[in-house]
């Protein structure tokens, strides 16, 4: 069966430092409506990854193609044009604003020079009914005073707030306690639901295998695999991160592919 166009596909992205190969020859594919979970070992080379996608780096070669045309993403600006936001781990949020202020921050909607509190304050409780992000007491309190669960809520509902159409969170449920743990994931399910590409970077394979559709593991810079979930299970994704292949991997489509 053929499967739609990807919203973005990469093919032969590479990425060095100095000596240092960050990235070789890597191909992905994402798909609107669908979580990808972007796995490695330390240094494999995700963080690298995800900057070339949303502009913090220009990889040294490689093509992105963004609903089927050829693009060039040199900047984070570039990238958010597109309708690509990242969620890194940090948050970047401001623990002295509240959460209109966080969302709005730096897009501040104007009217006749002056902020417009009444949009900015509809449009952020909107979007976060659209996420049913309901633990939240009010759009007005200070970010300072949220759970982790609820500042990952905020985050990605400042991603969404734009026009959006890809997604990237990296490490969303580190450091969280279950129970904010599958609010975050019940989030980025949400966000495939609405038809959103999501790249989920994670360490945590029972998180990986919960929420994504797809899983594509880097080794020292390389794809070693790309799969459905539903053909891989963790101890072989911990083998291919680990080692770069597997034995138990039936020879099957390339990574570019991502079929299962």
């Amino acid at each position: 069966m053929t499967e739609p166009t990807p919203l973005v596909q990469l093919r032969g992205i590479s990425k060095h430092f100095g000596p240092v190969q960050a990235l070789m020859g890597v191909d992905l594919d994402l798909h609107a409506g669908e979580v990808t979970a972007l796995v490695g070992d330390n240094g494999a080379g995700k963080s690298v990854f995800i900057k070339c996608i949303s502009g913090i780096y220009t990889p040294d070669a490689g093509q992105v193609t963004w609903e089927g045309r050829p693009v060039a993403i040199r900047t984070p600006r570039d990238a958010a044009a597109l309708g690509i936001e990242t969620i890194y781990q940090d948050l970047a949020l401001c623990n002295n604003l509240d959460i209109v202020q966080n969302m709005f921050l730096g897009r501040e909607t104007m009217q006749r020079f002056v902020l417009d509190e009444d949009a900015m304050e509809k449009a952020a409780q909107e979007t976060l009914a659209s996420l049913a992000v309901t633990t939240v007491r009010s759009i007005r309190q200070p970010v300072g005073s949220l759970s982790g669960g609820q500042r990952q809520s905020v985050a990605i509902a400042r991603a969404v707030l734009w026009n959006t159409k890809l997604v990237i969170m990296d490490e969303p449920t580190a450091a969280l306690g279950v129970a904010q743990t599958a609010m975050v994931l019940a989030l980025a399910r949400r966000l495939a639901d609405r038809g959103l590409a999501v790249l989920f970077v994670s360490h945590n394979m029972v998180d990986v295998f919960e929420v994504a559709n797809r899983i594509a593991v880097l080794h020292l810079g390389r794809v070693a695999a790309v799969r459905a979930t539903a053909d891989l299970d963790r101890q072989l994704v911990v083998e291919l991160m680990t080692a770069g292949s597997s034995t138990r991997m039936a020879a099957g489509p390339t990574a570019a592919d991502g079929e299962a």
